[in-house]
């Protein structure tokens, strides 16, 4: 987890200095995205992979096909909002400040 994390700061940082759009680091940046800016989150594929017919893709490309699919969804269906701002207690929220949170766990 740490390799991760610590490979993934830099590139975060470099989006925010390069992108002429405003990033909105979620939920870094606060659960509630601003009209009109790009998001970064992190999410977990594997809660919905096997939504998804996989067809004849490797297990990489089918994790970014349920990731947009699932993304895709959540949002014509309007339960999107309700995933960017999941309802958690005041210490959890505080704690995911910090350590962050991954979009589609509520």
């Amino acid at each position: 987890m740490a390799k991760s994390t610590h490979t993934g700061i830099p590139w975060l940082r470099y989006l925010r200095r390069e992108c002429k759009r405003n990033i909105h680091i979620w939920p870094f940046d606060g659960w509630d995205i601003p009209q009109g800016s790009s998001v970064v989150a992190e999410v977990y594929p594997s809660l919905w992979m096997r939504r998804f017919p996989s067809g004849n893709r490797n297990g990489d490309c089918q994790a970014a096909y349920a990731a947009v699919g699932w993304l895709r969804r959540a949002d014509l269906n309007g339960s999107l909002s309700q995933y960017l701002n999941p309802p958690l207690e005041p210490q959890e929220r505080q704690r995911a400040a910090i350590e962050g949170w991954i979009l589609g766990v509520v």
